[in-house]
């Protein structure tokens, strides 16, 4: 770049005060709780005087910001100052947004944290992860839990593995410390992990893995789509990088398409220049998500900040209503395995109970209180023919390839999310033709049971049909 004006510097410092004055109101409300942060984020009284005045954030829905002079396009462009400059960047929604996801995630967490907002999970997923494959070299490799949601896999396997030549290693059993560790070698870029897993709600130890990883020198990137840093902060635990699918539970009205990159600042890894390993969710905003281009809309991140103000409570609930539909399950005849990790014959139960708790808790219940998600899966005996007809005989609950909502949805993982995988990679992943995913939402618990009931008969019925005809 040319010498600078002498009016770029007056930007400049208008810049730092405008960053001092927003890590100010960052502070303040680290000081808060959950449920506060979840409603306010750090848009206060001064924020809203400065837009006419709205108790709720605003909705900028323009492509691109107006600037005083060139001097301001100038500092602004060269990231010398705060600024939006272009929705496929920046916007001030969707930074709103940003905030209350650092803070959220941060909740509890000693360090620092930092957050981009992405179109998609499957962004966020891809910008959480490409950033550690650049230059690479013979024997370059991943360890990532093959027990992941099926567009993590295809990212992986696929586009990283057969088309770059990534050695993808595939940890079978996250539970299996020793199967992290075996497959960690000095090519691993990073570790990678999903918990509780969709659809086999498989669960991972976050802090053995992130020592695991960090031994190595190596960031340990989680997935906590289904929990929410209402349940767990994997932050808190070790990890370095969390990913959301923010389209799910924290967008629980099904209003909006997005997902989310948080990582604290200073994560474990040598890899690619130091404003990276110092801030690496501010690295990729300004850099690489700039050049790829998966900016979320700010219509969607309204719609994600507006649902995120009742998290807590909805995962409360959820939950709750989650435990009484897998008790019911694990109890009926025609059901051969359910996968919650709230239930005692889950494996990695114990994992659960030391890491998924209501944030908060204390607060309602007088002691803390473990909540498992509202994700449940179970098989049905006799095969995918006998899952197809309980699926296609539910009156209430949805038929979509979704989770997260507040009306219960449900699928067929290897059908749908997981089809593209192959008989293998479902195989590898432990997505039988059989099992079907539940989202449970917020209705009365006693209602999604009794569909479930009332679908599930249809094959006691079609029993007594085949003896009659056998019969006969």
């Amino acid at each position: 770049m040319s010498e600078q004006p002498d009016g770029v510097a007056e930007y400049v410092a208008r810049g730092e005060a405008m960053a001092a004055a927003e890590a100010h109101r960052r502070s303040i409300m680290r000081t808060k709780k959950f449920d506060t942060i979840a409603v306010h984020g750090i848009y206060d009284m001064e924020a809203a005087l400065a837009n006419q005045g709205s108790i709720i954030e605003p909705g900028f829905m323009s492509s691109a910001q107006h600037f005083e002079n060139s001097d301001h396009m100038e500092a602004a462009l060269a990231y010398l100052m705060p600024a939006w400059v272009y929705s496929r960047i920046a916007n001030p929604t969707v930074h709103y947004l940003e905030e209350t996801l650092a803070l959220l995630e941060g909740y509890g967490f000693d360090g620092e944290a930092s957050a981009v907002a992405t179109s998609s999970g499957m962004a966020a997923v891809f910008m959480a992860t490409n950033p550690f494959l650049e230059k690479p070299n013979a024997g370059m490799n991943i360890v990532a839990s093959c027990r992941c949601y099926g567009g993590t896999f295809m990212l992986f396997a696929e586009r990283y593995g057969a088309e770059r030549g990534v050695d993808i290693r595939w940890v079978r059993n996250p539970l299996d410390l020793n199967e992290w560790a075996d497959k960690v070698d000095g090519n691993t870029r990073f570790v990678y992990g999903e918990t509780p897993s969709n659809p086999s709600l498989s669960v991972t130890d976050i802090a053995a893995v992130a020592d695991i990883a960090h031994a190595a020198g190596l960031p340990f990137i989680v997935d906590s789509t289904v929990a929410t840093p209402a349940l767990t902060r994997p932050l808190t635990l070790g990890a370095d990088i969390v990913v959301h699918s923010t389209t799910k539970s924290m967008t629980a009205s099904g209003f909006a398409i997005g997902g989310a990159v948080i990582a604290r600042h200073g994560i474990t890894t040598d890899i690619g220049p130091t404003e990276m390993r110092e801030n690496f969710a501010m690295y990729v905003k300004l850099l690489p998500f700039r050049d790829h281009g998966p900016g979320v809309s700010p219509f969607n991140a309204l719609m994600t900040l507006n649902d995120l103000r009742t998290l807590r409570h909805r995962m409360d609930s959820m939950s709750s209503s989650t435990m009484q539909v897998a008790q019911y399950l694990e109890g009926h005849d025609h059901i051969a395995r359910v996968a919650y990790p709230g239930i005692d014959s889950m494996p990695g139960h114990d994992v659960a109970a030391r890491t998924m708790w209501l944030v908060d808790g204390a607060d309602d219940y007088g002691t803390e209180v473990n909540r498992y998600g509202h994700l449940v899966s179970f098989e049905v005996k006799g095969g995918a023919t006998a899952a197809r007809r309980v699926f296609d005989g539910f009156e209430m609950i949805w038929r979509a390839t979704d989770l997260g909502r507040i009306k219960s949805v449900a699928t067929i993982p290897a059908i749908s999310t997981h089809q593209q995988q192959g008989d293998e990679g479902r195989e590898l992943a432990s997505v039988p033709p059989n099992l079907i995913r539940l989202n449970v939402g917020g209705e009365h618990p006693d209602d999604i049971i009794a569909d479930l009931d009332q679908a599930l008969s249809a094959l006691d019925r079609r029993s007594i049909v085949t003896r009659l005809r056998g019969d006969a």
